[in-house]
């Protein structure tokens, strides 16, 4: 019978470990307090304030029932190793072995909790793509990535809503604005944000040629509509106009679209995805609290480096990645050395390990 006991210890201590940075004392004591929450018969007399608590009530009570879980497992292969070892018996060693394999990746999955360091990172995301140099070929990989992020949200089971597309004047796309609707989607599509570099033989190119292109990628959480900034209505330049976008794989074309700029800074923000104008109002104007509430958080955090002096981080807006398909095969991360020679499977959406290896490193940047 082989000893699987310091396996054993190993998980035991993992999953200790993963009950601390969860909180699960404080998840017990919060769900408990929830229930009671929950039973209130006023509860949806605010249907806001309902949502609120049905879903921190839905994502608490599935950590703690998530960890319970792994205990059960853990607890019973514990069990039944020390009874094979007391009774000799090698018959049980196959299911302890894949008891164990299975806890370790459930556990490896649980641990890139512990990545996600920021305010934010557990809401939903707002995501901009803008083509930037490269004409033709900018605006086509600006779509691509559109597609590339879609993908990947399929993947992970999260739903993408798209508020606006705008049409290349040849091919792609100018610019896009979508909502990814997941939990910790904010944290996982900050490793996006910046310049994403395209290195490829243009298809628009009569003569073949390699062509090198960029496109920007911006990210901020979708805040509650009761955490939004104080928005001032005589700030705002509010315009409406018939959708253009891209047609039907991207947006449903109507006659209420709308533009809102906020005068003060110059934030621009388009929605013509809603059924009505006002919905597509109200969602543009979400979108543009997240973003001023970002634009306070980047200006406070400049203000903390200038403080701090020069730092060697990448900063915003500076090329985060590269993509080469020709004269050679590779994707590589600049801030973390992560790369992989598979290209197309990138671009289907494969990004997790690209994430991953950006939590770490900005847990790292963060000690």
């Amino acid at each position: 019978m082989r000893d699987f006991t310091d396996e054993l210890r190993s998980l035991r201590r993992r999953l200790e470990e993963a009950a601390g940075y969860l909180d699960l004392d404080g998840s017990r004591k919060r769900l408990a307090e929830l229930e009671t929450e929950v039973g209130r018969p006023d509860l949806w007399d605010d249907t806001e304030v309902g949502q609120k608590v049905m879903r921190e009530f839905g994502q608490i009570r599935a950590d703690v029932e998530l960890l319970d879980g792994l205990d059960r497992r853990l607890s019973d292969a514990e069990t039944l190793h020390q009874l094979a070892v007391e009774e000799d018996d090698d018959s049980v060693e196959g299911e302890l072995e894949a008891s164990l394999t299975g806890l370790g990746g459930d556990l490896d999955q649980l641990e890139l909790r512990s990545l996600f360091i920021g305010e934010h990172d557990e809401r939903h995301a707002v995501v901009e793509i803008h083509a930037k140099d490269g004409g033709t070929d900018a605006q086509d990989w600006a779509e691509m990535l559109l597609r590339m992020y879609q993908r990947w949200a399929e993947r992970r089971g999260f739903d993408v809503e798209i508020d606006e597309v705008s049409p290349g004047q040849e091919a792609g796309i100018l610019s896009a604005t979508f909502i990814v609707h997941g939990r910790y989607a904010t944290g996982l599509m900050s490793s996006e944000r910046g310049v994403h570099r395209l290195v490829r033989i243009s298809p628009f190119d009569s003569q073949a040629r390699r062509q090198t292109s960029f496109a920007s990628v911006t990210v901020v959480p979708l805040l509650e509509e009761s955490d939004e900034v104080d928005i001032d209505e005589k700030d705002l330049r509010i315009d409406t106009y018939r959708s253009s976008g891209a047609g039907g794989q991207h947006v449903n074309v109507t006659d209420s679209a709308v533009r809102i700029t906020h005068l003060p800074t110059g934030l621009v923000v388009s929605c013509q995805n809603e059924r009505s104008q006002h919905q597509n109002r109200a969602k543009a104007l979400q979108i543009l609290g997240a973003k001023l509430a970002e634009r306070q958080r980047e200006e406070r955090a400049a203000e903390l480096s200038a403080m701090a002096g020069p730092q060697a981080q990448v900063g915003w807006g500076a090329q985060i990645r590269s993509y080469v398909l020709a004269p050679y095969q590779q994707v590589k991360d600049l801030r973390t050395d992560h790369e992989t020679g598979n290209v197309g499977a990138v671009l289907d959406g494969d990004l997790d390990a690209f994430m991953e290896a950006y939590l770490r490193w900005r847990r790292a940047a963060a000690a």
